[in-house]
């Protein structure tokens, strides 16, 4: 089975795909990790501040990642937010079968209620090098366009709206 994790900054992707590989042994992948090997290597031109582009450059290689574990049985979990609404495309029904999507999104309230805590865990897993530009407005604004957009294309998402830690425990049953 893969499992693909998408949605905003902060809202625990990263988290969630830690919490399967304790759980199920399932090993993951970070976008995120991948998109700065090509960007260091000098393999593209691209700056982590351009993340249309990076979405357009990487899911390609991602999207024949998973073809790829799927045809060797593999399991995997493939996290960040480098999935395009559109992800389903170029993926026939049988390798389809196989793929669990996630997306995760805090509600407005939520961040207006939890905010310094969303802060005081940004670094739960991996060190954030420099949050100084996160605020409770960009994070709504980020919230709201992986809402939209995954809605647009008819995905489910999973919004975070009273309690986070029985929030993301439902998604590893």
């Amino acid at each position: 089975m893969i499992t693909l994790i998408t949605g905003a900054s902060h809202c625990g992707k990263t988290l969630l795909a830690q919490k399967f590989l304790e759980r199920y042994k399932t090993p993951y992948v970070c976008i995120d990790h991948l998109k700065m090997g090509l960007i260091r290597s000098g393999n593209t031109t691209l700056t982590p501040e351009d993340d249309d582009k990076l979405t357009e450059y990487l899911w390609p290689i991602v999207r024949e990642m998973i073809k790829t574990a799927i045809e060797n049985d593999q399991s995997l979990t493939i996290e960040g937010c480098y999935i395009p609404f559109n992800w389903r495309e170029k993926m026939d029904a049988d390798y389809l079968s196989h793929i669990r999507f996630i997306c995760l999104a805090f509600t407005d309230g939520y961040i207006d209620r939890h905010f310094k805590d969303i802060a005081d865990h940004a670094s739960d897993i991996e060190a954030r090098l420099d949050d100084s530009d996160l605020t409770p407005e960009r994070l709504k604004e980020e919230n709201d366009y992986y809402r939209e957009g995954f809605w647009a294309y008819d995905e489910d998402v999973t919004l975070i709206d009273e309690d986070y830690e029985a929030s993301i425990e439902s998604l590893l049953d």
